[in-house]
């Protein structure tokens, strides 16, 4: 049970540190707006729920996969916008990136209390993802976790075709290695960073909707993820999207089993602790690019 409980959180870190990575590794931008691409896509579902409710009572058991896309599609619009606007004029600036985002990320927190208020709300979940799967009598595991799982394990897969066997992914790559020699061969780099922050945003929106399964959604939920976030981007090597699994997994498990023995906050501070000392031996993170010098 306490594997599986790191499990859970392992997927959650992962879901949210995969668009970051993306974005930060493969693009250089400090987003610290991307937990509220987390936000908009456990809103999109809540919104979805209510009006499935509402309006279409007999879709209930299926309105969450029209969720999870369309939180996909509004969080990539809205990402794709926030490029187009804001980001385009701060490449090779990280610091004005990290201040430009902070700023956007309380524009939009306000914007939440302003639209759904400040309590926090819950979408109404199918009966296929409510109560357990017992394997054993001494067992229990939520059906909810399992599909968050599942979700995991999809995206990550699609993340990984898309970047190292597709076209798409080729140019993404091609730019990261030497954007002036990418544009010299004819990649509309423009186009390609424009798409690469969108799909970043996109997958945060996915991770928002997952996110509905396990928690209620306020205005700064997402913000409360993104320190833990960055930590796994840094840790795992910040262009490798292999380190961040690694790194994911390997924080969730430590902090899961160091909470059956201690408390959580205990449980948290020994793990982090751990993560800087390997890095102040390791600055590259668990997996580094190979470059030549």
């Amino acid at each position: 049970m306490q594997g599986f409980n790191g499990l859970s959180v392992f997927c959650v870190l992962l879901l949210m540190a995969l668009g970051l990575a993306i974005i930060f590794g493969q693009m250089g931008v400090i987003n610290m707006a991307h937990g509220e691409f987390l936000t908009i896509g456990a809103y999109t579902t809540f919104v979805v729920s209510t009006l499935t409710e509402q309006f279409a009572p007999a879709f209930g058991p299926y309105y969450f996969f029209l969720a999870i896309a369309l939180s996909f599609l509004i969080a990539g619009a809205l990402g794709w916008l926030v490029e187009w606007v804001m980001i385009s004029r701060l490449y090779q600036r990280p610091l004005d990136t990290l201040l430009a985002t902070w700023g956007l990320s309380l524009v939009m927190q306000q914007a939440f209390r302003s639209i759904f208020g400040a309590r926090e709300v819950s979408a109404t979940l199918p009966e296929w993802l409510m109560g357990s799967w017992n394997p054993t009598e001494a067992i229990d595991i939520p059906r909810n976790g399992l599909f968050v799982m599942g979700l995991t394990l999809l995206l990550t897969a699609t993340v990984f075709l898309m970047l190292y066997r597709s076209r798409w992914g080729l140019q993404v790559r091609a730019t990261v290695q030497n954007r002036v020699m990418s544009r010299a061969v004819g990649i509309n780099t423009r186009r390609v960073d424009r798409m690469t922050f969108a799909l970043g945003c996109g997958i945060a929106g996915v991770a928002g909707a997952a996110f509905t399964t396990i928690g209620s959604t306020g205005p700064t939920a997402g913000s409360l993820y993104i320190v833990d976030t960055f930590l796994v981007v840094v840790f795992g090597g910040a262009s490798s999207l292999l380190g961040t699994i690694a790194s994911a997994f390997s924080i969730a498990q430590a902090q899961s089993i160091m909470e059956f023995f201690m408390s959580g906050s205990m449980a948290k501070v020994l793990t982090l602790s751990a993560v800087i000392l390997i890095l102040m031996m390791r600055p590259q993170g668990l997996f580094s690019s190979k470059v030549r010098k």
